[in-house]
């Protein structure tokens, strides 16, 4: 087997992997909802001038 070939055939392989990974993660992971609180400080709403 040639070099070059070789390279690319673990290079595709590797690609295959991480996105099979990707895949499977998208795919099965349910993300939990919960609140999300932001403080905006006074200043910001109410400035001074």
């Amino acid at each position: 087997m040639p070099t070059l070939f070789r390279f690319l055939f673990i290079c595709a392989t590797l690609v295959g992997i991480a996105y099979a990974a990707l895949w499977s993660v998208a795919t099965f992971v349910e993300p939990r909802e919960r609140d999300v609180t932001i403080r905006i400080p006074s200043e910001r709403i109410n400035p001074v001038e």
